[in-house]
């Protein structure tokens, strides 16, 4: 190749990092401008709301209250998809959880979602917002401490390490009753009800006596008393606790039994001492929980040994709550029961319950339900 040749392709290579260079720049800053326009729109809605709302508001704390509490985040309590959550001491000297949110994913919809939603709250069985920090894209939200954490480390069996302990059948019945408490609150006790939209083991925090507290409410959605079905433009929820009409709208409208479908899901892993889905079991009939659970307990004597129970009041509080968590997961909303009405039978004798429809599979986009 000539001179003339090689110089052409030393412009052509140069020009083509040139364009390629600009155009990731270009694409940098049109990010950067649309985050920032999108924090600032979360930034107006969250003061929109605190104006409006006056006394309803928790404390707003600054980013270096927030450092201070925590000792610059020295002691993590746990991690996930919405951030980190440290333990700090609030000034008054009281034990604190400080959740930082990570302001990379999202548009900061979850944050109003938290500050909007238990602001409003009030309530034993919901864990108390004591307040919230929001300096630009640093946010975060600051809570009562639960000394025992949350109750997924508690119920599977598999999990119980020597730190920890599995709870009693009692002491689970009596979270079982505070969570429905707590959810019926949410439902009927708000002057907005509140839907929840991700019950899972995981948000339900203890206190050192084990009482169960709801808290994360970065789904929840607000929505007058009045209204039975609500809109949602997307899918809310956890894989193994999403309700199917949450996917599939033939099955029902989305409404607040679709809360009561995941708390079904979850007193039915309390009983049984593991998760809904469960790969490693030997037989593919026992894979689903709620199928497995249903083939002992209903459909023929329950087996005491197999859910690790020793007493007569053990297995019958065993019982009653795996026969009403199946009718929590009845897939037509309609025919599962209400917080109120769950809070009944799980109070009410035994003898009194009804057996629930038989479970049969339903399989849809990826995602195992019952089909009653």
């Amino acid at each position: 190749m000539n001179k003339s040749g090689v110089k052409l392709l030393l412009g052509l290579i140069v020009g083509a990092i040139s364009l390629l260079i600009a155009s990731s720049i270009t694409l940098y800053f049109r990010r950067t401008i649309w985050c920032t326009s999108m924090f600032r729109k979360s930034d107006t809605d969250l003061e929109t709301f605190i104006r409006n709302n006056g006394t309803l508001s928790p404390k707003r704390y600054s980013y270096l209250d927030i450092k201070k509490m925590t000792n610059s985040f020295k002691e993590k309590l746990g991690k996930g998809g919405f951030g980190s959550v440290y333990k700090g001491k609030a000034p008054d000297g009281h034990f604190v959880a400080v959740k930082v949110l990570n302001t990379t994913k999202g548009d900061g919809q979850d944050f109003i979602n938290e500050v909007a939603s238990i602001s409003r709250t009030s309530h034993v069985n919901i864990v108390t917002l004591l307040g919230f920090c929001l300096e630009g894209r640093k946010r975060a939200l600051v809570y009562e401490f639960m000394s025992n954490g949350s109750l997924e480390r508690f119920i599977y069996r598999d999990d119980v390490t020597k730190d920890r302990r599995h709870l009693t059948s009692g002491e689970l019945f009596k979270v079982a009753i505070g969570t429905a408490r707590g959810l019926e609150y949410l439902h009927r006790g708000c002057n907005t009800r509140i839907l929840h939209f991700d019950i899972k083991p995981h948000n339900i925090l203890l206190d050192e006596n084990f009482l169960p507290k709801i808290a994360d409410f970065g789904l929840a959605k607000l929505c007058t008393t009045k209204e039975s079905i609500v809109s949602m433009l997307e899918a809310r929820g956890t894989i193994g606790y999403i309700a199917p009409e949450v996917f599939c709208r033939n099955v029902g409208g989305v409404s607040h039994k679709s809360d009561v479908y995941s708390y079904g899901m979850m007193i039915l892993e309390m009983a049984g001492g593991r998760k809904n889905i469960d790969v490693g079991v030997g037989q593919t009939s026992e894979i689903y929980f709620p199928h497995w659970i249903y083939g002992y307990v209903v459909q023929g004597d329950m087996e005491p040994q197999l859910l690790c129970l020793e007493t007569k009041e053990e297995t019958e509080t065993a019982r009653k709550m795996i026969l009403v968590g199946l009718w929590c997961i009845q897939t037509n909303p309609v025919d599962r029961p209400s917080m109120t009405r769950v809070i009944e039978m799980l109070e009410g004798s035994l003898e009194m319950l009804q057996i629930p429809p038989k479970l049969t599979y339903l399989l849809l986009q990826d995602h195992m339900w019952i089909l009653s």
